[in-house]
């Protein structure tokens, strides 16, 4: 659930008198979408995204000498000049739940993790959904999503886990959700190709399954 097992370490950082094109050239070879901006000491200065260089290169409205004289300008420009002072950071202990809120309020598609003020990695929107892939055992083998009716009854989660336990039947996450307009529900992700029998034993324990 920590950033620092999921983000990308040791992160392509750039300085900030980086002129424009080296860095484009960094972002295209690479296929990024943001570099972080350092000082000599790996010390946060800003970002620099792929959407601060489009806005400096030349508009393809543009008639060429008008572009010719943006290009110009632009291989003069350093990184300093346009990249993002203003940044949002999360910390190699933040969890996965900090950083979904931050891209969720910010809408930013990576962040920079600090430790302290020195930069040790990146954590983007795609480090996320792989990390909850991961954290939600989507994709592994074998690997059935099973929706249970919570009607409320005591002990709901223990007689689910008991039974699949005596069954011998591997499961990997135990999940409740409260909904508002399905009612609540219990998520259970197992391990099994033999995913009419786990339906008829939950049913016989007088659960109620979800079918698609």
């Amino acid at each position: 659930m920590y950033i620092s097992r999921h983000m990308t370490g040791e992160p392509i950082t750039v300085s900030s008198a980086m002129l424009l094109p080296e860095a484009r050239a960094l972002l295209n070879d690479y296929q990024f979408r943001h570099l972080p901006v350092v000082d000599e000491n790996g010390i946060l200065l800003g970002m620099l995204t792929d959407r601060d260089l489009r806005s400096a290169y030349p508009s393809s409205v543009l008639s060429n000498s008008e572009r010719q004289l943006v290009y110009e300008k632009v291989e003069k420009t350093t990184v300093a000049e346009i990249m993002s002072t203003d940044c949002v950071t999360l910390g190699p202990n933040s969890t996965l739940d900090d950083a979904l809120f931050l891209f969720d309020r910010d809408q930013m598609g990576a962040l920079p993790v600090l430790d302290e003020e020195r930069v040790v990695g990146v954590f983007s929107i795609r480090d996320l959904t792989t990390a909850y892939k991961n954290l939600f055992g989507v994709g592994e083998k074998g690997s059935i999503l099973i929706g249970i009716v919570d009607d409320g009854s005591p002990g709901i989660m223990t007689r689910i886990v008991t039974l699949l336990e005596e069954q011998q039947i591997p499961f990997t996450r135990l999940l409740r959700i409260c909904g508002k307009s399905d009612g609540d529900t219990i998520y259970l992700r197992i391990n099994t190709f033999k995913i009419a029998k786990v339906y008829a034993l939950l049913e016989e324990e007088g659960l109620t399954v979800k079918r698609a």
